[in-house]
């Protein structure tokens, strides 16, 4: 694979306090749509949860949250093309693991916030010095701050090269992958790329479904019928000009799980102004055109099988991955874990329990 030099320039999130105003104004207009009948989940996002966060929208402290946000290192390179934002975190520890996080959807490199720290200096939450890692959180193309989307074809296959280019271009030689969401599909392609150096990928969903061959279901387990349930609820479920469309439209931070989130408003609150003030609405809604394209000319072939070294977290109230199916697709998955609380978002909802497996998983003795 092609590795250019890169150039790498400082980043810092700045929005000025007009467009501040601006987003105030259009929250203090807002005119909720007539409410269903039992205004619930299931007619969309409703309008008790709408007049909620708006209101705790208007009270929000972008000024604070801006400083936060800025308080890690923040950088823009240019790959194929594509302006790539992305926050770098190296540990102080000596010999860090090499760490790329790929973010959800529809969420940005802002997921990750919450990890950062504990992941670079595990010592001060609990861990060892050889529990470190350096981290990379980049931001898809058309997602977050890598705006604006230069052009077509961003697939997630595509995402995973350009990612590929970002560590070698960093000075790694090496390094794993975690993922969620998009971010889990992403870091298959990696998977499937496998290259060289390449530590393996953490994803907490394994998108394999079954293929129709009835001797797949001869070996499931009670609990893998109820992820087949789950999993049924997740294939049914499936903006730049107001604010309340795009909190509408990013619903998947409250009600992804059948309502099951455990992502407080305020992170939710975050993320929607991240990509509000990004104005990221257009370059996320993209990615999934460009895979659905990718998909629909790949119609009737075999799955490809990754054999990169893989981990999966299941989280109780997420998409429930099917060991049989994953294993069809993934012949080298070497963790898996369970935890009974938690959902898609585990990365907002319990940090502390995703970086006890990232740890487990990337350990140089595991």
């Amino acid at each position: 694979m092609e590795n250019t030099t890169l150039t790498f320039r400082p980043f810092t999130v700045s929005v000025s306090a007009a467009e501040v105003a601006d987003l105030q104004d259009r929250l203090a207009r807002t005119r909720l749509p007539q409410p269903s009948p039992t205004d619930d989940w299931d007619a969309g996002t409703p309008n008790f949860y709408l007049r909620e966060a708006v209101a705790a929208w208007r009270d929000f402290d972008w000024t604070a949250a801006q400083e936060r946000i800025n308080a890690v290192p923040h950088f823009t390179t240019v790959i194929d093309g594509q302006t790539i934002h992305f926050l770098h975190v190296r540990s102080a520890h000596e010999g860090a693991t090499p760490l790329l996080l790929a973010h959800t959807y529809p969420g940005s490199s802002i997921d990750y916030l919450d990890l950062i720290d504990r992941l670079v200096d595990p010592v001060a939450h609990g861990g060892r010095a050889e529990d470190a890692f350096d981290v990379v959180i980049p931001d898809a193309p058309g997602y977050g701050f890598s705006q604006p989307l230069a052009s077509a074809g961003w697939t997630t296959a595509r995402v995973a090269e350009a990612y590929d280019r970002l560590m070698r271009g960093l000075g790694y030689d090496s390094y794993g992958i975690h993922g969620s969401d998009n971010g889990a599909m992403v870091a298959r392609e990696l998977g499937l790329l496998e290259p060289e150096g390449f530590l393996g990928l953490h994803v907490l969903q394994l998108f394999s479904f079954p293929s129709g061959d009835p001797a797949e279901f001869e070996k499931l387990e009670p609990a893998d019928y109820a992820g087949l349930e789950h999993m049924q609820w997740f294939q049914s479920v499936g903006i730049s000009d107001s604010p309340v469309g795009l909190l509408a439209y990013s619903e998947l931070f409250n009600s992804f799980g059948n309502g099951t989130s455990l992502v407080p408003l305020e992170k939710i609150l975050l993320e929607v102004s991240v990509n509000w003030f990004a104005n990221a609405a257009s370059g996320m809604s993209r990615s999934y055109l460009e895979n659905a394209r990718a998909d629909a000319a790949e119609e009737g072939a075999e799955p490809r099988v990754s054999t990169a070294r893989t981990g999966v977290a299941v989280f109780a109230d997420d998409f429930q991955t099917i060991r049989v199916f994953a294993e069809r697709d993934n012949a080298n998955i070497v963790h898996w874990s369970r935890f009974d609380e938690g959902g898609h978002f585990a990365a907002l909802e319990r940090p502390d329990l995703l970086t006890a497996d990232l740890r487990a998983f990337f350990s140089p003795h595991s």
